[in-house]
């Protein structure tokens, strides 16, 4: 029952993705129509369009200005946002599922299976503060940014004793990645040994 209580969640989470992303391309496509001049701005359906679109563009409108970029962006970026956010939306909610099942399971397992979850756990939250630092990194986030900053304190135990070794190749700093693979490698020895 829990299984197929899962598979629902995730049918209604996925077709509440497919619908908004349906509405942001809608938005996306009229303003481009407009632009274009194969709409008329105050046509029915640009009206409609720009009646219930624009509380959620003129934000974005105002940090695309602040960031030096156009505006008219703003309807691209909210079919980013939608597509980042549905895959962030799906992912979180299929590993929250996966982690309550893990949780319930743990009541037959003994103490090295409560062991073992338990390492495993943390392996997968320095995993996933790696990947925050990286993709922040990319979005401009540094050290310093409130978002991404406890990513920084997880990590930087690892990170900074590769970064001294092992410079930087072009643009691409190779620490993090190198720091993730040495982790998947001591979770599998880890695990594997517990297991025995």
């Amino acid at each position: 029952m829990p299984g197929a209580l899962a598979v629902l969640i995730d049918d209604v989470l996925r077709l509440v993705v497919l619908g908004t992303l349906i509405v942001a391309l809608a938005v996306a496509l009229t303003h481009w129509a407009v632009r274009a001049g194969r709409l008329q701005p105050f046509a029915a359906w640009p009206r409609f369009v720009r009646k219930w679109s624009d509380p959620l563009l003129d934000p974005l409108e105002r940090q695309l200005v602040r960031a030096g970029r156009n505006p008219q962006e703003a309807p691209l970026w909210l079919v980013g946002i939608v597509v980042g956010g549905g895959i962030l939306l799906l992912t979180l909610t299929r590993w929250l599922v996966r982690f309550l099942y893990s949780v319930a399971a743990l009541r037959h397992a003994g103490p090295i299976g409560i062991l073992a979850f338990f390492i495993d756990l943390a392996f997968k939250v320095l995993m996933l503060a790696l990947m925050v630092r990286v993709v922040g990194s990319w979005l401009g986030l540094g050290r310093y940014s409130r978002v991404v900053r406890w990513a920084y304190r997880l990590t930087d135990w690892m990170v900074e004793p590769i970064r001294r070794r092992v410079p930087p190749v072009g643009p691409f700093d190779l620490s993090p990645f190198i720091a993730f693979i040495a982790l998947l490698f001591l979770q599998a020895v880890l695990l594997a040994v517990l297991n025995r």
